[in-house]
């Protein structure tokens, strides 16, 4: 979908290689095993844990490896040991940053993404220090292929949807975080094919950057996303 979501230059989708998509579902793996322990292994009834399945068939995690994480967190305690931490931070010019952490050693993960900001010609920040800078909103990608404006568009608004538009290939879909869940089961009740869909922090304002601080912020997105407790990172450069 890069380059088709007007959202897409915000958080950085790269190609995945093996070792890349290997990664990607060890952190999609934890945040199953957590939403299960949060919630109950019923995504029924728990929405968050629905949310993860629904990511993880995005990108196309094996159904039979969903299944097997929910039971196993379902019955065993280790997951309880994961801690939901989000990180606030300038990256190089004042770039604000948001990262996602799912850590059992907050000491660990604090002092590694200290490293990479101040690495990079940034500094961590305080709680607050950049989130007011952002919102948290449910985004949802939809193949226009598979449905038509007009019927995307009214099972959208019907349900919580608060915004919409219509790109080369795909629509997306702004909401409330809370009402991800009910706007993409309704999408795809209607017949929608759902790309991806997550909560995000999209930024109210953006930022640019020239020269080397572009090879900066790359390096600290790269570092950032290489680290096995980081979920995800967002961030209000304009690339």
């Amino acid at each position: 979908m890069s380059g088709h979501s007007k959202w897409s230059t915000i958080k950085r989708k790269k190609e995945k290689t093996d070792q890349q998509r290997a990664k990607v579902f060890t952190k999609i793996g934890r945040e199953l095993a957590v939403a299960v322990k949060q919630g109950g292994p019923d995504p029924n009834v728990n929405s968050k844990l629905k949310d993860v399945i629904a990511k993880a068939k995005s990108n196309n995690y094996p159904s039979d490896n969903i299944e097997r994480i929910i039971k196993k967190a379902a019955g065993e305690g280790d997951a309880n040991n994961y801690e939901e931490i989000v990180y606030e931070g300038y990256g190089p010019n004042g770039v604000a940053v948001v990262v996602e952490t799912l850590t059992d050693n907050r000491n660990r993960t604090a002092g590694d993404l200290r490293h990479y900001f101040d690495k990079s010609g940034g500094n961590m920040g305080q709680s607050g220090s950049v989130m007011f800078m952002f919102n948290r909103r449910g985004v949802i990608i939809v193949n226009s292929n598979s449905i038509g404006e007009d019927e995307c568009l009214e099972a959208a608004l019907n349900n919580g949807a608060e915004d919409f538009s219509a790109e080369d290939e795909t629509y997306e879909i702004l909401c409330a975080a809370n009402d991800l869940g009910k706007v993409r089961d309704a999408l795809e009740e209607a017949g929608a094919e759902i790309l991806s869909s997550e909560v995000a922090y999209l930024p109210t304002t953006t930022s640019s950057l020239e020269g080397e601080a572009v090879e900066k912020m790359e390096r600290l997105i790269d570092m950032l996303e290489e680290n096995d407790d980081v979920q995800a990172v967002w961030h209000n450069w304009e690339e």
